[in-house]
């Protein structure tokens, strides 16, 4: 298995190297706005605790990991008015991960409006968006 690289995009973002827009902070998660949303509030949680995908997490992680997607996702669904909701996790190369630091994509999805394709987001929208997913996990 190869080692978890600490230089990762996720790894700079919390370290604070790299601005992200931020949705729900806490002790052991980070939850922020994809930056190439492919719909509106496309958000991403990661763990603070370095690791590569679901194949070297720690089972107690991967769990909290999972709980606070769920608040980030009824949130964000809340938020956009969505009907359904995909939640995505990619492990490895070969399944799709691009970014080697354990992640979920949250996808507020809606009847008949289709995924669009991954080019980078406006930041001054994405600010909005997190405000909005923000403001209804504080009333929760």
């Amino acid at each position: 298995m190869t080692a978890y690289d600490p230089n990762n995009i996720f790894a700079k973002i919390l370290r604070g190297e790299i601005p992200n827009h931020t949705v729900h902070e806490d002790e052991r998660t980070l939850a922020f706005m994809d930056i190439m949303p492919v719909v509106d509030g496309h958000c991403l949680v990661i763990p603070k605790k370095p690791a590569r995908n679901i194949f070297d997490v720690d089972p107690g992680e991967l769990g909290y990991l999972a709980q606070v997607a769920q608040k980030v996702s009824i949130a964000a669904c809340t938020a956009f008015g969505a009907d359904g909701h995909t939640l995505r996790l990619h492990s490895g190369e070969s399944g799709g991960q691009e970014v080697f630091h354990i992640h979920f994509h949250l996808l507020p999805m809606k009847t008949g409006v289709p995924l669009r394709p991954r080019v980078m987001g406006d930041h001054g929208i994405l600010a909005q968006h997190a405000r909005k997913i923000r403001d209804l996990m504080l009333l929760a």
